[in-house]
């Protein structure tokens, strides 16, 4: 069994970030194949395994890593697992079979489907301005008697396309996640920055009358 330790990627980069595992515990993978993710403060890059083998992983997913530590193990020593059994192949025989049955119920069904009708009044205008505009009066909201659709609530329909009546335009949700080592270091040099930059503008004022005549008289 060998291990599969972090790498050295940049001489001012002591540790790393693992993302993600591409291979799970005990699969077997192959020589230079990628089996997971690592993040450092710089970039992002894969990882290889250096054998092939069946892999049991060391570290969990959001750990963080210095370099040489061990990301994981290869049992080079363990056999390889047979391919899957050749019965699955005769699975889209049988559907190629049943497909035409399905066409045929299908088809008087299609023909039966009555035709949808809206059942929402509007003003005259309203109805003008969707008919002009290509807009479909259940995507209105109606904000007038009984749900009827005013000319207004047309023009905002058209104002926030996509978007149906009665459905809310902004959610709040809190989530919260581990920064990763690129924002953390993204986040230190923004601070950096504005603390060692003076963050002003300045404006100065300059006589150019004798210069401005001397530009002329050498044009």
């Amino acid at each position: 069994m060998i291990d599969i330790k972090v790498p050295t990627v940049g001489e001012s980069i002591s540790e790393v970030t693992l993302v993600k595992w591409l291979k799970k515990e005990g699969e077997w993978v192959d020589r230079d194949e990628l089996i997971c993710e690592l993040e450092s403060e710089k970039a992002t890059f894969e990882l290889n395994a250096e054998q092939a083998g069946v892999l049991h992983i060391v570290a969990e997913e959001g750990a963080t890593l210095n370099i040489g530590d061990v990301a994981c193990r290869i049992d080079e020593a363990a056999a390889k697992p047979e391919g899957a059994a050749p019965a699955k192949e005769e699975a889209p025989k049988k559907e190629e079979k049943e497909a035409p049955k399905a066409d045929k119920a299908a088809a008087p069904v299609a023909e039966s489907k009555p035709a949808e009708k809206s059942d929402v009044k509007a003003t005259p205008v309203a109805n003008a301005i969707m008919s002009d505009k290509q807009v479909k009066a259940t995507d209105v909201k109606g904000t007038g008697s009984m749900g009827r659709i005013l000319k207004q609530d047309v023009l905002d329909a058209l104002a926030n396309p996509g978007r149906k009546g009665g459905a809310t335009a902004f959610t709040r949700e809190d989530k919260r996640e581990k920064m990763s080592n690129l924002r953390k270091t993204v986040s230190r040099r923004l601070v950096e920055a504005k603390n060692t930059t003076a963050m002003l503008t300045t404006f100065n004022e300059v006589d150019m009358t004798r210069i401005m005549d001397i530009r002329k008289q050498y044009k």
